[in-house]
Formats: C-alpha cells, structure tokens, sequence
C-alpha cells in the first residue's frame, strides 16, 4: 500500500499483529520442543492445520477468489516456500538454541522483507519507521549472538523412531550452526512475506481460503519427502505420542500468520513485518528463563531495545 496511509491505518493493524505475534511465539516453542521429531511430525502438523480450519473458511470468505488461477498459483508457491521454511526451521531447533536460531531468523527475515517491499512494491516507509526499523534489526541480531559460545540447549522431546538429535558441542571459533540456520529460515521468511503479500492483494484471496489451500499442499509435499527419506512408518507414532502439541500447534500456527496475512491487506508489508517482531521478545525470555540458555540480562536488554524499535513503528 501506498507510504502516505493515514495515521489510522497505520494503527488499525496492531492487534492483529500483536495477536500473530503471541501465536507465533508459542508455535515455534512447540516447534523447538519437538525438533528432533523431523518430518513426521510436519506432515502431522500441515494434516492436523488443514482440518482443523477448513471448517472456518465457509465463515470467512469462502474458497471464492475473484481470479482461480491466481488462488491456485498462489497457494501453489507458497505451499513450497512454506515447506522449504519448515524444513531449515526445524533444523535449526535441532541444532541451536532457541532464541539465536529464532531471533536470527526473525531479524533477517523481516529486513529482508522491507528492502522487497520498497523495491518490489513501491511502499515508502516513513523516517521514524525506519529508525525502528534499525532498532528491531539490532536487537534481534543482538539476542541472536549472546548465546553463541553457549555449549547446547534444552527442551527436545525423545520419541521412539525419531531422529537422534545432532551433536550440539561447539567450538567458539566457528559459526553457530544455530545462526546459519536462521539466516536461511529469515530468507525464507522474507520470500513467503513477500509473495503471500502479493498473492492476497492481487487476486483478492481470504487470508484463511489462502493459509487452508496452503497447508493442504503442504501435506502431499511432507509425503514425498517422508517416503524418500523412509520416515513415513514413524509418522503414527509420533502422532500418538505428539497429539496434545499436534492440536496447538494446528491452531497456533495457522492463526499466527492467518493475522499477519489480515493485516497485510489493510497496512503496508514492511511495517506489519517488523511490527511481528515482538515474538522475539517473548521467545527470548523464554528461553533464557524457561529453557536457561544463558546471558538473561544481556537477552532483556536487546529484547527491550527491540520493544524500543516496535513503539517507534506503530507511532
């Protein structure tokens, strides 16, 4: 949308985004609870996602888009960039920490994000925007470096048949393995904001229809693979063990991005991006003082400066 919206638009989403952001912390502390677990617990999560809201779409919209092939082609893409995300997700909980493979991914992805949408679709953000911008960026990378001598982290589950978890021992002279992985989570990120952003706009789609007819492909995609890689035997028993954090994860994790997707048509991508930053916060405490990961005050003090970057880009 275009950068002169009026201050009320600018406002208008807020909840909604506040409302993603909380759903998108828990999901993704659920997510780092089962990372071990691999693709049978994804292909679980997109079965279990579809079923539980196919039966909201007829209340919000419908499977009716003004353009069918623009539905079909946009929830095509995406269910791709959507399982590609999953997937270096996933592999980064099983490797990194929490809150370094969260944060980074979160402040790559929406930077990445703002740079598309003033490249691609023409939104301008204003000065203090940008300055919030800056903030949350910093923060984000902040919290994503504290921990990065840290020897491991907690808080997987060990199911029968589940992928052993990777070695977690790492010398401070390398990368973390944790950080590469949210920088290719963040990539991801940036290509499905972008594209979802275009495909709602352009082809008039309800953020529901859309995430449903997302999820759905995402389920015979999760097949392949699981057949290639030989894992589909473990799908049942991950389900029997799992189905509590199956069912959250089924509600939480659609829901987060069903808001952002709301918010997208009726505010400018860049500032709902950043916006949903506010689940770093949250993830960042969570993990240092649930999970224990180390450095709590040094992850509160860029938790708040991310807070900082937040309140300039809602003003």
């Amino acid at each position: 949308m275009p950068g002169s919206e009026s201050l009320s638009c600018r406002h208008s989403p807020s909840l909604l985004v506040l409302g993603a952001a909380l759903a998108h912390a828990a999901w993704n502390v659920l997510a780092h609870g089962t990372s071990r677990l691999g693709l049978p617990f994804l292909w679980c999560g997109a079965l279990v996602s579809t079923l539980l809201w196919v039966g909201v779409v007829p209340l919000t919209g419908g499977f009716t888009p003004a353009d069918a092939g623009g539905f079909l082609l946009g929830i095509a893409v995406s269910a791709v960039l959507h399982v590609a995300y999953m997937l270096v997700l996933q592999s980064g909980y099983r490797v990194g920490n929490l809150s370094t493979v969260y944060a980074t991914a979160r402040g790559t992805g929406p930077l990445l994000a703002v740079v598309a949408a003033i490249a691609l679709l023409g939104e301008r953000p204003s000065t203090v925007a940008l300055v919030g911008v800056v903030a949350v960026v910093a923060g984000v990378v902040a919290i994503g470096l504290v921990d990065r001598r840290g020897a491991g982290r907690t808080g997987s589950q060990s199911i029968p048949g589940a992928t052993p978890a990777l070695g977690r021992s790492r010398s401070p002279r390398r990368l973390d393995p944790g950080i590469l992985f949210g920088l290719l989570t963040g990539v991801a990120i940036a290509a499905y904001t972008i594209w979802d952003a275009h495909a709602v706009r352009a082809w008039d789609i309800s953020p529901v229809a859309f995430m449903v007819g997302c999820t759905a492909l995402e389920v015979p995609l999760f097949s392949v693979l699981l057949l290639a890689r030989r894992r589909h035997r473990d799908v049942v028993a991950v389900a029997r063990a799992t189905w509590r954090q199956l069912v959250a994860f089924g509600i939480l994790s659609p829901l987060s991005y069903i808001l952002v997707l709301t918010a997208i048509t009726i505010a400018p991508v860049a500032l709902v991006a950043l916006m949903r930053e506010l689940s770093v916060v949250l993830v960042s405490l969570f993990g240092a003082f649930v999970l224990r990961e180390g450095s709590p005050v040094a992850r509160v003090a860029a938790s708040a400066v991310v807070a900082g970057g937040i309140v300039l880009l809602a003003m």
